[in-house]
């Protein structure tokens, strides 16, 4: 049960801020995106590397301002995290990162949506339990009233 507790801690903050220090973005699967649309991209590439530095802060200022309300994410045990969860998650200073990296990320978009996959290697402790490990993601931000907000997010642990 502690094991479980622990992913499902684990998840309520990587799910709020997967993020990257070595960075691989690649524009797929449309070929030819105009210069507003690479500026996009660039704006959430800029969105991860911010939820990166917050999460090693451990800074919940962050996810309250960039998750939407209606946020909803799924743990990679299969449960629901609303906004609330994800925040106090964060606040509860019970996750320690050692470090976060973000390989193999794609950004596609889909007019005033952004959805991300990635890769997130994570180094960390859970009241002093290792959560470390492999994740895959998916992410899906929304521009609402002109700033970028997620709104879902689901990660499952990889070998």
């Amino acid at each position: 049960m502690t094991n479980n507790l622990c992913v499902v801690l684990l998840f309520c903050v990587v799910s709020t801020v997967p993020a990257f220090s070595a960075q691989h973005v690649a524009l797929h699967p449309r070929p030819g995106y105009n210069s507003a649309e690479q500026e996009t991209i660039r704006e959430i590439v800029e969105m991860e590397r911010q939820a990166k530095e917050a999460s090693l802060r451990r800074d919940a200022d962050f996810s309250t301002r960039t998750l939407a309300e209606d946020y909803v994410a799924i743990t990679p045990l299969g449960q629901v995290t609303t906004k609330q969860e994800a925040i106090s998650a964060r606040r509860s200073g019970q996750l320690r990162y050692e470090s976060m990296n973000v390989t193999d990320m794609v950004v596609r978009l889909y007019g005033d949506t952004a959805v991300v996959t990635a890769r997130a290697d994570v180094k960390g402790h859970q009241l002093g339990e290792d959560f470390s490990g492999p994740y895959r993601y998916t992410r899906i931000w929304v521009r609402r009233n002109g700033r970028w907000q997620t709104v879902s997010y689901q990660a499952t642990v990889t070998q």
